[in-house]
């Protein structure tokens, strides 16, 4: 079920609920962690659903994984950090992570609520973060129109800088040692099921779901090279497409954006930290208050209003 037609289930319902209906409910459990190998050729695959066409990249050609992978080598150093994301104080924290420069990426997979918390604790098995050095964070990035009178926000009553008109999609930014980029891309691929298809694939389909990976320097980075030798190292799930802004939602590829030109903008309040929507995605509520918690400390999570009725129930 997508968003929009979520919004006609009863108010009872929509409590304490996520629009991201399909992306955690369909018959495949929303854990997402289905291992899976196929191997794309470089064809047309369908956008919409109802049309194929080409992906196209900078040089106006379909690319597979490898031609990917070939052509996003370049000698550039792990350790630039990104300036394009924008971070709040929190999710900015610490300078360096033993002793590495940081560096902002970001991922996306549908829905961000569960995508989020696979992240945090992706940032505690692999680097030992604690609650408060969490730099996960719920957000929007993708699109050609970057924020609107200094806002991306979520779909709203009063249409205020919606991120689907602005042409982004949901993700999760983070600020991770470039050294430990490879395992976090492990973790984005484990969100895909055996298929290469995410969870929510059958319902919350379109641009503002689509898969993309945000990276310093996009398709052309060693960042680049270094997220598709792990795909085929992982089950060669995915083909990579060059991100060019406000994309298609194409199955099975997901496509790599640069963070510097495509930057993150971070969501609203009442959407970090949720809980997910599919049974059994009811996370602690020591998860749950840690939006709060940032926010008391300073954090800024933006002045938009609040979802799609105007009244922030259920985080709509």
């Amino acid at each position: 079920m997508s968003r929009a037609a979520s919004l006609l289930i009863p108010l009872i319902v929509l409590v304490g609920s996520c629009s991201c209906w399909s992306a955690f409910i369909t018959p495949q459990p929303r854990q997402c962690r289905f291992q899976y190998s196929s191997h794309l050729s470089a064809e047309s695959v369908s956008t919409s659903g109802t049309s194929n066409t080409s992906l196209n990249t900078d040089d106006g050609k379909v690319q597979s994984r490898r031609v990917f992978a070939k052509r996003s080598i370049i000698t550039s150093v792990l350790s630039v950090a990104a300036n394009g994301l924008t971070q709040s104080p929190k999710a900015a924290m610490a300078a360096e992570d033993d002793g590495e420069d940081l560096v902002d990426v970001y991922f996306g997979c549908g829905c961000f609520w569960h995508v989020q918390h696979e992240f945090v604790a992706a940032e505690k098995k692999i680097l030992g973060r604690s609650d408060a050095q969490i730099t996960a964070r719920a957000g929007y990035a993708g699109g050609t129109s970057g924020a609107l009178d200094g806002k991306v926000c979520y779909h709203n009553a009063a249409s205020i800088a919606d991120y689907g008109k602005l042409g982004h999609s949901e993700v999760v930014g983070m600020r991770i040692p470039p050294s430990k980029f490879k395992d976090f891309a492990v973790e984005y691929f484990a969100l895909f099921d055996a298929k290469g298809m995410r969870p929510d694939q059958g319902g919350d389909r379109g641009s503002e779901y689509r898969s993309i990976v945000g990276v310093p320097g996009g398709s052309k980075s060693e960042y680049a090279k270094i997220l598709v030798d792990a795909s085929i190292a992982n089950g060669d799930k995915l083909d990579f497409a060059y991100g060019k802004g406000n994309d298609k939602d194409v199955p099975k590829t997901s496509f790599v954006m640069d963070s510097q030109n495509f930057p993150f903008f971070v969501a609203e309040q009442y959407h970090q930290f949720h809980d997910g929507f599919n049974i059994g995605e009811n996370y602690p509520g020591e998860y749950n208050k840690l939006a709060g918690a940032f926010a008391t400390s300073g954090e800024n999570f933006g002045s938009c209003p609040n979802g799609s009725l105007g009244l922030g129930i259920g985080g709509l």
